[in-house]
């Protein structure tokens, strides 16, 4: 296994274990198989597990997992606070309780504010006085690192990164997400503040495997890199990722990745593998709706619009399946202070006096709408203004 440095210099294992897709039985985990896998993780080197207060059973799981093993110590728990659930200080103190109860620990090595989408979340919190709560937390030693997990876009990471001296954050990161969310730029910048940086969803849950294109998986040569190994490598060839998070299910899954870590490293890719990424990357193009680059140039939308999030989830839809675009589009224009939906375009045209590809913008973004904001999408956005749950 290879290993890259935190903010404090300790060993995080290049490859992280996602504990949000463990394998479900009878209406719950499958626990016996989750630790069959999760310690063969463990004994292959891995020692940075990942869970969410909000993953359903995870976290008493992974609590469970190591508490059968007596490996507690072996590895570095990180799980997530849901600040978008709770409405006090009292309420957030109550969350973290549980959480350690499901953990069975007394301390989390590296806590996340979850999905913190927009700098105005964290106002919110602030005046809450979350930054006295974390004080407090570090000097207990009840949180080692503090961060966030973040779905958004480029500028809007960058401010959040700024605006505060986190240990560690957390971004959507593979290759089809070079210029979106916080995209390369966002990872290099992170990097040169000097906080490590964690990579969820290096498969696009999947999709950058079982789910590509048909033509696309034909690129791939008998006894070449298998899409999964091109798509790991393609990270770790970069020296500002610290970890990849991947949401193992199964043994072979486990074995594979431990493989790839163990031999990866900055330098990793050859010219053949990024000339077959740029092949896959264009096969999965042609499913596009809109021939959005990420740019940003028509940015900012006088409304708000999240102009180049909403054209990302929208080819999503089509490329990678209409849940996960959906999904996606749900996080990153709804649950947000300032939402940023298609609908609130008016018309005004400035964005396509910007668009380098001369997009029709306006009437991309009706589309759009129509296709993203369904009935779950309106109803949900609607809780969420209602009960505040950004």
């Amino acid at each position: 296994m290879q290993y890259r440095k935190d903010r404090r210099g300790r060993d995080i294992s290049l490859l992280g274990y996602g504990c949000m897709r463990f394998t479900r039985k009878g209406g719950g985990i499958d626990i016996d198989k989750a630790e069959g896998e999760v310690m063969a993780a463990i004994r292959g080197g891995v020692n940075y597990l990942d869970t969410a207060y909000i993953y359903s059973g995870s976290e008493a799981a992974v609590g469970e997992i190591l508490r059968r093993n007596g490996c507690r110590d072996q590895v570095y728990l990180a799980t997530k606070l849901p600040h978008y659930l709770i409405k006090s200080m009292e309420g957030v103190e109550k969350t973290f309780r549980e959480e350690l109860r499901r953990l069975g620990t007394d301390h989390i090595d590296y806590y996340l504010m979850h999905m913190l989408t927009d700098l105005a979340t964290w106002e919110k919190l602030k005046k809450l006085g979350m930054e006295g709560w974390i004080r407090g937390k570090l000097e207990s030693g009840e949180i080692r690192n503090i961060g966030f997990s973040y779905h958004g876009s480029t500028p809007m990471f960058k401010q959040l990164v700024d605006a505060y001296d986190w240990d560690f954050c957390q971004i959507q990161y593979n290759y089809m997400d070079e210029t979106s969310q916080a995209g390369v730029e966002g990872l290099r910048y992170a990097h040169a503040k000097g906080l490590p940086v964690i990579i969820m969803e290096p498969l696009r849950g999947g999709r950058l495997v079982d789910l590509l294109p048909e033509a696309a998986k034909r690129l791939f040569p008998e006894g070449g890199p298998t899409p999964a190994e091109l798509a790991f490598k393609w990270l770790y060839d970069q020296p500002e990722v610290t970890c990849v998070l991947s949401g193992m299910s199964s043994m072979e899954m486990v074995e594979q990745n431990l493989a790839v870590a163990s031999s990866a490293c900055p330098g990793c890719m050859t010219e053949e593998d990024r000339a077959l990424i740029e092949r896959v990357k264009e096969e999965i193009r042609r499913t596009v709706r809109a021939g959005c680059t990420g740019c940003g140039y028509c940015m900012p939308c006088p409304k708000g619009v999240d102009i180049p999030g909403t054209f990302r989830c929208w080819n999503a839809m089509y490329a990678e399946g209409k849940a996960s675009g959906r999904r996606d589009y749900l996080q990153c224009t709804a649950m947000r202070r300032d939402p940023a939906s298609a609908s609130q375009c008016v018309g005004c045209g400035k964005c396509e006096s910007h668009c380098p590809q001369g997009l029709p913008v306006r009437q991309l973004l009706k589309s759009a709408a129509g296709d993203l904001e369904t009935l779950s999408y309106r109803a949900a956005k609607w809780g969420i203004r209602t009960f505040k749950l950004w």
